[in-house]
Parts: structure tokens; C-alpha cells; sequence
């Protein structure tokens, strides 16, 4: 079976008219990137009507105005969410975690998990990360007790052996619990993230049923769960010296001196389960099958593993596992020519910027070798930079360092399937067939 390339634009003509952000079907195909090349080259901020009970929202595509916007809080706030769902003003303090927070309070909640996830620290766990994504790499290339040895040839799904269980058992040592609950802590980050794929969710954001669950993030009843876990978590740690990121939350005041409520404990929980696995989950996979489509690159790769940390950025830029983030105008503004109202969702798709042929030269090749690399797959210089990022460089760079080795070949063995999301470029299944070294 052939797949086309994540990434590539297929043939065929589209009209500005046909373009609808706002359909989810395209991105089920991971057919988007020639809408975002359209808007791009012919309506940079394109306006996006959707059906009730959303507003409608500007979609801004350009590398140059998507940081702009992502570094101007004072005009684009992230406080009236940064998901397209319109949130009911009663709720929004109820589900506000730190992503749709801004100022004094946002930089508190920001620095309070800061330095657990800046390089110096990840620095020191390096070695026992790397035995994790060996763990994780074994397993997976193990195959059955009868085709033993080198030289085997294993199938299984990429995404449920290496791309899901590795980011995942590294967050369950942060948190610091057990091996055997990732299982539950994965299918949670599905059923929240996945709200829009009828695989994943329990209620889908589309349908009036989710109306009950508006005051929980993602309208997913799985957030009952999540807190629910974390609320226990923090009860047991309360109070004592743990170097876990539980204890740190639970037992530390935010620089501002305003300890965290109830709900943001609830909230910030939730955020470190999804945002600690389910990206890295999803570039991971992208990038595993763009090597495997492009194999003079991982060829390249095999040959000159010194090219790997490289090699991440533009892992990055072609996975861009996130499409989108919506910020709202705090007053009346023009971006690109365009004026933008007081009020207006604005959505910075940050998947389209990595493919900004302005800024990338040939966007659509893959090229290990890219430098520089300009990517914003993190954001670029504002305040909600992802603070996750040097632990998903990591995890990323320590898993190809350990698995290319082992490759001998690799090939689809069966259809690539995609997550039905605008928000989240997930891969759900990606079966292979691998021969090992």
C-alpha cells in the first residue's frame, strides 16, 4: 500500500471557496497542507464561518504574522481560550488552566514547573532516559520466541510499541507512578485530545450530548477521571519532600504568593498528561514515517548519526504535531491588510507556517540536514513557548539514536490512519514491518 507523503500537497485543484478550516475530513486524510498553501498565497488571515454555536474565526497562515500574534499577548490574549470551542463566560474560570492564562499569573504558574523541564535538568536524567527508549525499542523488535536472533522481521504498530509507550513511561517517572497505570494515562490523553474522532471520544464536541460536560476541558468526561487520579496523587504527597512533579506542584507557592486553588492543581494536572505525551506521541510517529518514505534521508541518517540532533528540528517542522492555537483580539487591529474586531477569534496555525515557502526552501522535501530551521513548532518567542519543549527534543533525538541502528528495513505494512482533529496532527495507527539489524 502507498501513502502519500505527511505533508505533500496532493493533485488537484482547490479554490479559495472550497476552503473550510473549520472540516474536520480533510485533516482525517491529512489533506490540509494544500488549503494551507492556498490561504498562504492567496488569503493570508482568511476568514472562517463555523456552525452554531461557534463564532466563526480568522485563519492566519504566514510564518512572519503567526509570530507576531504568538508574541503580542496585549493584543491577542489567550484568556478567552485557545481551542476554537467558545467557552460560556460562567466557565471560563473553571476550566482555565495555565494555556489560557496571561501576565503575572500566567509567568507564576509557568516558572513553577520551569525548571523540571529546562535542559540543565534533563541533562542529568539523559542516561536514564536513554535506558527507558531502549526498554521501549527492545520490546518492540523482539519479535516471537521462534524468529529470535539478527536478522528478524517483526510487524506490529509503530504508534501502540514505540511512539506512544516511550513518551509515556517517561512521564510516569515524573509523576512518578506506576509502569502499569500508562495504559490508563494514554487512553485518557486519547479520549480528551481525540474529541473530535468517534475512535477516541466518549461524547464528540460536535454533538448537543457534550453540552453536560461543558464545564470540563475538552467537554470530555475523561477529565472527571484525570482529576480524580491527581486529586489522590496529591492527598498521598501533601505535604512531603518528593522530587516528583506532583510533590513539586502540590507542595510549592507560585512566585506571585498565590497558591495554587483547588482548581488549578486539577487543571495543571491535566495539562502535564496530555501535553507530556500526547505531542511527542505524534512526532514521533510523523517522523518515523517520513524516514520510512523518504529513505535516502534515513539512509543518511544511519550512516552519520552525528546528523540526528539536526535532524530533530526538522522532524519538528514536518511533523508540526499541533495544527493550531486560537488567541482572541483585545482590541480593533489589522493583520496582514485585514482588520481584525475587538472580540474576533484569531488562530495562529502554526502547521501552515512550517511550510511557509518564504521561509523554508523546497518546504515539502524532508532534509535532515536543514539549517537553519526556523520551525514553530513550539511557538517562537512568546510567553506560552512550550515549556515542554527540551524534554521533546530529547525524547525525540534518544529515540532515533537507539532505534535507526537497529533497522535494517522498513515498510508500511498495512494503512496509516489519521486522527479526525483540526487541533492535534495525530497519527492513530501505523503498522510496519521491520527487519532488524
Amino acid at each position: 500500500m502507498e501513502t502519500q507523503p505527511a505533508g505533500s500537497p496532493p493533485a488537484g485543484s482547490l479554490t479559495l471557496d472550497a476552503v473550510d478550516l473549520a472540516d474536520l475530513e480533510p485533516f482525517a486524510r491529512d489533506d490540509a497542507w494544500r488549503r494551507f498553501d492556498l490561504l498562504r498565497q492567496e488569503s493570508p488571515v482568511h476568514w472562517t464561518p463555523e456552525p452554531a454555536p461557534g463564532t466563526g474565526f480568522w485563519s492566519v497562515t504566514r510564518h512572519q504574522d503567526i509570530i507576531a500574534i504568538d508574541r503580542d499577548p496585549d493584543t491577542f490574549t489567550s484568556t478567552e481560550y485557545v481551542n476554537l470551542e467558545d467557552v460560556d463566560d460562567d466557565l471560563k474560570d473553571l476550566r482555565r488552566s495555565m494555556l489560557e492564562s496571561d501576565g503575572q499569573r500566567h509567568r507564576a504558574l509557568r516558572k513553577l514547573m520551569q525548571r523540571e523541564f529546562g535542559g540543565q535538568t534533563l541533562r542529568k536524567y539523559e542516561d536514564f532516559l536513554r535506558g527507558l527508549t531502549a526498554a521501549t525499542v527492545d520490546a518492540a523488535l523482539r519479535g516471537t520466541a521462534d524468529n529470535a536472533g539478527p536478522g528478524r522481521t517483526v510487524e506490529f504498530d509503530f504508534v501502540k510499541e514505540i511512539s506512544a509507550d516511550f513518551p509515556i513511561q517517561v512521564l510516569a517517572r515524573m509523576l512518578d507512578v506506576p509502569a502499569d497505570h500508562t495504559g490508563q494515562l494514554i487512553d485518557w490523553g486519547n479520549r480528551m485530545i481525540g474529541n473530535t474522532d468517534p475512535d477516541y471520544a466518549d461524547v464528540l464536541l460536535e454533538d448537543k450530548d457534550s453540552d453536560q460536560y461543558k464545564h470540563l476541558p475538552f467537554r470530555s468526561p475523561a477529565a472527571l477521571e484525570v482529576f480524580e487520579y491527581g486529586r489522590e496523587l496529591a492527598r498521598q504527597r501533601k505535604g512531603g519532600e518528593g522530587e516528583d512533579l506532583i510533590s513539586k506542584l502540590i507542595n510549592r507557592v507560585p512566585e506571585d504568593g498565590e497558591p495554587l486553588t483547588a482548581t488549578e492543581f486539577d487543571n495543571y494536572f491535566l495539562l502535564l498528561v496530555v501535553a507530556g505525551n500526547e505531542t511527542t506521541r505524534h512526532t514521533i510517529s510523523h517522523a518515523m514515517l517520513a524516514l520510512l518514505q523518504n529513505p535516502d534521508q534515513l539512509a543518511l541518517l544511519q550512516q552519520d548519526p552525528s546528523l540526528i540532533p539536526t535532524a530533530v528540528e526538522e522532524l519538528l517542522r514536518w511533523a508540526s504535531p499541533v495544527y493550531h492555537f486560537r488567541r482572541t483580539a483585545t482590541r480593533d487591529v489589522e493583520i496582514a491588510g485585514t482588520q481584525i474586531r475587538q472580540g474576533d477569534k484569531v488562530v495562529m496555525w502554526f502547521a501552515s507556517g512550517n511550510r511557509d515557502e518564504s521561509v523554508f526552501t523546497d518546504p515539502y522535501r524532508l532534509d535532515v540536514t536543514r539549517s537553519p530551521n526556523d520551525h514553530i513548532t513550539f511557538g517562537k518567542g512568546g510567553p506560552h513557548f512550550c515549556l515542554g519543549n527540551n524534554l521533546a527534543r530529547l525524547e525525540i533525538r534518544l529515540m532515533f539514536e537507539t532505534l535507526l541502528p537497529r533497522i535494517r528495513s522498513v515498510e508500511l505494512a498495512g494503512d496509516v490512519t489519521f486522527v479526525r482533529s483540526n487541533f492535534v496532527h495525530g497519527i492513530k495507527k501505523f503498522p510496519v514491518r521491520i527487519t532488524t539489524v
